[in-house]
């Protein structure tokens, strides 16, 4: 067993932090969880359906996806996080503001295109990797204060976004919050020291495990299958929420309040989760995670009651803030900390691809049927295979170091 270190200084953690939380705000909670707001803008001006509006999240995923995904955790895993993040910060920043004047479909699918890239070269694969290399001890604490970026920036976007729309009209709105994501996440990211070669705290470790070897272990199916299972459920309902609301009769003002209540529990659920990660066995912290998911959606689905709504996005955000984050600790667990790039890599393509089809299969059935109940039912029985698929994975050994 070889140890290693380099001489960047652990005092520097505090700012890796910070770029991670603020990559995540804004390539995450303010370009992906931003942009529903804005689509029934899109439905009204454009006469687009919902299955159109929701396609070029799946259009966009789906071509960068497989062609960058993998490509992004080899550059990760080879040089170092800083390059790609500012790069992501960029094209996210870039998508929106695009998207701010795309009338044609076309353009509307350009785009999405960048916006994919952006999420794929800035946002959760690099912070992932970022983190992992930095913090060994208390590693999912870490990671759970990073992705608190994630529910702060979606919490906030929604209310900025409303006033905005209500000012200047929803084009230059979704233009402005473009220009943030940029103004945010790029100059952090430009500042980081980067080690090409290893991981900025001590580790144990091996020989780097080869592509091929995890690609034959069964476990990396589970991971990968049961994490597409609850994304897609988590994505097919926050794509839609907007438009459910607006169905609901809530105004721009109440749909953006309960959007951002949604995002603000998710931070909490970051906080728990992060916590119960570095406490129990991580697997069935997934589970627990997953299993909030498949609990949260059924209430979208009973008759209208005092605070239904609400105690939904309680519940919802608290499995919303837990499921992204606990995927890279269990394949960190499983795969070790020098191939996570990669792996995530591959990990996130397949995610992307859930997140991508099943918000548009959900509008799908609502333009056939012009009800959510089928779409959501499906939502909550894929969360709840995605538990079943994690309760086969090996149960890890917690560290204490």
């Amino acid at each position: 067993m070889k140890q290693f270190t380099t001489n960047l200084p652990r005092s520097s953690q505090p700012y890796i932090l910070a770029t991670a939380f603020l990559a995540l705000f804004a390539i995450v909670g303010f370009a992906y969880y931003g942009l529903p707001f804005f689509y029934d803008f899109m439905t009204k001006e454009y006469g687009w359906s919902r299955t159109v509006v929701t396609s070029g999240n799946a259009i966009g995923k789906l071509l960068v996806g497989p062609l960058f995904g993998f490509l992004a955790g080899w550059l990760i895993d080879r040089y170092g996080p800083r390059s790609l993040m500012m790069t992501g910060a960029l094209f996210a920043g870039v998508a929106l503001i695009g998207l701010s004047f795309s009338s044609s479909l076309p353009m509307f699918y350009l785009f999405y295109i960048f916006n994919a890239l952006g999420y794929v070269f800035g946002g959760p694969l690099p912070c992932q990797v970022l983190i992992s290399r930095w913090f060994d001890k208390n590693r999912g604490k870490a990671m759970g204060i990073a992705y608190l970026g994630i529910g702060a920036g979606g919490a906030l976007v929604p209310q900025i976004s409303a006033a905005l729309e209500k000012n200047l009209g929803w084009n230059t709105a979704l233009a402005v919050i473009g220009g943030l994501v940029i103004l945010i996440a790029f100059p952090m990211a430009f500042f980081i020291k980067d080690s090409k070669k290893e991981p900025a705290v001590k580790v144990q470790t091996e020989a780097m495990i080869p592509i091929r070897t995890i690609l034959r272990n069964p476990n990396f199916y589970l991971l990968a299958l049961g994490s597409m299972c609850s994304i897609g459920a988590v994505g097919g309902i926050a794509q839609h929420l907007k438009l459910f609301l607006r169905d609901l009769e809530f105004t721009q003002s109440q749909a953006a309040h309960v959007m951002s209540f949604v995002l603000l529990s998710s931070l909490g659920g970051r906080v728990l989760m992060g916590f119960l990660a570095d406490l129990i066995n991580r697997k069935y912290v997934m589970i627990l995670i997953y299993m909030i998911v498949a609990t949260a959606i059924p209430l979208l689905l009973m008759p209208d009651f005092p605070g239904r709504i609400y105690i939904f996005a309680v519940i919802f955000g608290i499995g919303l803030g837990g499921d992204y984050m606990i995927i890279p600790l269990m394949a960190a667990d499983l795969f070790g900390v020098r191939a996570l790039g990669r792996t995530m890599g591959i990990i996130l393509v397949a995610d992307g691809i859930a997140e991508a089809l099943f918000p548009m299969l959900v509008g799908a059935f609502y333009d056939a049927t012009k009800s959510y109940a089928t779409g959501f039912i499906v939502l909550i029985g894929l969360a709840t295979l995605g538990a079943v698929i994690v309760s086969f994975l090996p149960k890890m050994r917690v560290s204490k170091s």
